[in-house]
């Protein structure tokens, strides 16, 4: 009923403002079972655009994982209990460790989790390098990852940009093939195979955008003649209000601790 109630307030706000919502590739989220949900972070409203289509088509509910600020405020923390997120505190290994354990018995379980890899938005609307996490937990509840790029929600409202209102705006957002993930595959190696196929989607979208990419546009990446600030090779740092820390498997080994 909470997420009913959920989806009903973003369908009438979505409605309202006549977004021009391009869903793709639902086929390949399962109508049952778990699978991590790994897409990329570029506006304050992925998880609206995430969950558009499983939640409205396949009536199925998606566990996020969110930064536990989100419960500290006000205005917010209804939607994280409502929607039965979990939730990660960047302060505490062990309170990491407790989310990681959490979002991998809800994949047991048979829940769509979802998780942003870059675990901060990207600024330049590239992807920031990825942290193993989805990979690690997807492969320790053996569940398919299944990539997800979503593009022009960002034009609303994201990082380091004041929120402006565009109506009849479009917003694609497409749902790759599953990947499967050996146990035994180095998750390092895993994630950046993960990052490869996602980059590609992401170009491919960007580049088919309805709108396309204006030149000096503040929400089109520098590759493609826009103004948003050039992409960085660095790993975004480990501090920082949007950032939430590598979760960790308190079981991990040395291969999935070398990007946490």
């Amino acid at each position: 009923m909470r997420w009913r109630l959920i989806a009903a307030i973003c369908i009438v706000l979505v409605r309202v403002a006549r977004w021009r919502i391009d869903v793709q590739g639902l086929e390949h989220v399962p109508s049952d079972g778990g699978a991590v949900l790994a897409f990329n972070h570029h506006s304050y409203n992925d998880f609206v655009m995430l969950a558009w289509a499983p939640v409205r088509i396949l009536k199925r509910p998606i566990r996020f994982l969110a930064k536990r600020e989100i419960w500290e405020k006000r205005r917010t923390r209804w939607v994280g209990r409502w929607a039965d997120a979990v939730p990660v505190d960047r302060g505490s290994t062990s309170a990491r460790s407790g989310a990681f354990n959490a979002a991998a018995d809800a994949l047991r379980a048979g829940d769509l989790v979802a998780v942003a890899p870059e675990q901060t938005i990207s600024e330049s609307f590239e992807l920031l390098p990825f942290r193993t996490g989805a990979v690690r937990m997807a492969q320790l509840a053996d569940v398919p990852i299944v990539p997800v790029v979503g593009w022009g929600s960002h034009r609303f409202a994201t990082k380091g940009r004041p929120m402006r209102l565009v109506f009849k705006l479009p917003v694609t957002v497409r749902f790759g093939e599953p990947i499967w993930f050996a146990a035994d595959e180095d998750p390092v190696e895993a994630t950046e195979r993960l990052r490869a196929r996602m980059t590609e989607m992401l170009h491919d979208v960007q580049e088919s955008y309805p709108d396309g990419a204006p030149a000096g546009a503040p929400w089109v990446p520098a590759r493609l003649g826009g103004s948003a600030p050039p992409a960085v090779a660095s790993s975004p740092p480990p501090g920082g209000s949007d950032n939430v820390r590598d979760l960790e498997d308190p079981d991990d080994g040395p291969a999935g601790r070398r990007s946490a």
